[in-house]
């Protein structure tokens, strides 16, 4: 009797509502749960007659489910202090590796780290990047695992550049000395005291003297000191640096120009046996005379000698500490040399319909011919979202209007159940009238 099929696939339409109410509402708490909701169609119709006019009469065969989408809308975000969460704040996913070669999409960001320092899902499945090589991140490279260097020691690196910020005063007289020091590193990552020395010699005329310890020079047990890098540097009237000469060589013009310098070599290994106390290779060391701008970072003008800055490139070995995430996916370790370094990046994922996402569970997602393929890219470009360290991506469960549509689904069940108790009274009657 089509009296009862038709409320049965009201009942059966409501129950898949009522499920997937209950399913948001249990997971009103879960890392990055998107709520569904669930859409209506009415079935095929019977003609059963026409009008007067030949307009058809048609009688309907019930209700379906047509669709159940997902809200991707944004959920709250929230600060947790784990190094390791990463909420996603905007468009895409995060990229897992599901170990059989194919991947994994997900919006939650509570991850770990495995035994092997490996980034993993709450699942299990590892989290995928752009790789980095000496701190350089290659976004052009296959997507691979990103691994924490846990427990690493960084090598160290010898200075081959450095730079000094400094005044010379204009107001002194002939033969006043200005020592300035800077730090550097040798291919063991031993610091070493470089001293410049800055004597006036004339109006607007400086010499200068590089040197290092003697103690810091050994060959084969007996100390072998090289004798100081020397030269000389003028300024105009204004007290900027416009010549300097490296031993008895020629003046030559300070700037950008073609022809012109830029940097003195200090070579501290001037002999094939001239090596460092510690038994590290001698250093050649860039001094940059110029800053970022293109002007000279020695100037002389009439105030107290004095040295603002100074910067070189090397540093001692250090152990690993700690790593964040940046708000472009970098992941950078830092070690307690201070020295910070890229060791991969995060990669995103977007498709072009969402709703044909398959839901695997865990959070996570598998595209489909619906979905389309998924295109990978970089935090904060193509339309991707931005992401933010030791911080998860709520549910974006609304109670409230979970609530109100839980209501209207039970009443949506409860009349379709009082359609087939009534139908099942009318066939009772009519069964009756037979008798």
């Amino acid at each position: 009797m089509a009296s009862f099929s038709i409320p049965l696939t009201g009942l059966e339409a409501d129950s898949t509502a009522l499920n997937t109410i209950a399913n948001d509402l249990s997971n009103m708490n879960t890392t990055g749960f998107k709520a569904a909701s669930t859409n209506f169609a009415d079935l095929f119709y019977q003609q059963i007659g026409t009008t007067g006019s030949g307009d058809p009469i048609q009688v309907g065969a019930g209700v379906q489910v047509a669709t159940n989408e997902i809200d991707f809308t944004q959920g709250s975000i929230n600060s947790t202090g784990n190094d390791t969460d990463v909420a996603l704040n905007g468009s895409g996913f995060f990229v897992a590796s599901n170990g059989s070669g194919g991947y994994e999409y997900t919006r939650a960001g509570d991850f770990t780290m495995n035994s092997d320092g490996a980034l993993v899902t709450s699942n299990g499945l590892s989290v995928m990047g752009y790789p980095a090589v000496d701190g350089v991140v290659n976004t052009n490279a296959p997507l691979t695992a990103i691994s924490i260097p846990v427990g690493a020691v960084q090598e160290p690196q010898a200075t081959t550049a450095l730079s000094m910020t400094a005044n010379l005063d204009a107001a002194s007289t002939t033969g006043t000395q200005f020592p300035a020091q800077v730090t550097v590193y040798d291919s063991l990552g031993e610091p070493h005291v470089v001293t410049v020395t800055y004597e006036q010699t004339a109006a607007n005329t400086w010499s200068y003297s590089v040197a290092l310890p003697a103690a810091d020079y050994s060959t084969a047990g007996t100390n072998l000191v090289p004798a100081a890098i020397t030269g000389t540097m003028t300024f105009d009237a204004n007290g900027n640096l416009t010549t300097v000469s490296q031993g008895t060589g020629a003046a030559e013009t300070v700037g950008t120009a073609k022809g012109d310098v830029s940097s003195l070599t200090l070579n501290f290994d001037p002999t094939t046996n001239n090596v460092l106390a510690d038994g590290a290779n001698g250093l050649t060391i860039q001094w940059n005379l110029l800053g970022s701008s293109g002007t000279p970072t020695i100037s002389q003008v009439d105030t107290a000698s004095a040295v603002a800055a100074t910067s070189q490139n090397g540093y001692a070995s250090g152990q690993y500490q700690s790593f964040t995430i940046g708000s472009d996916g970098a992941v950078t370790v830092t070690y307690s040399n201070g020295q910070q370094q890229n060791v991969g990046q995060l990669a995103l994922a977007s498709v072009a319909n969402l709703q044909g996402l398959s839901l695997l569970g865990d959070g996570d997602y598998a595209t489909t011919l619906a979905s389309g393929g998924a295109v990978t890219g970089t935090s904060g470009t193509a339309g991707l979202g931005t992401m933010q360290d030791s911080a998860l991506e709520a549910s974006n469960v609304n109670i409230s209007a979970e609530f109100s549509d839980l209501i209207v689904a039970q009443r949506a069940f409860e009349a379709n159940a009082k359609s087939v108790t009534t139908f099942d009274q009318v066939e009772q009657d009519t069964i009756n009238m037979v008798h």
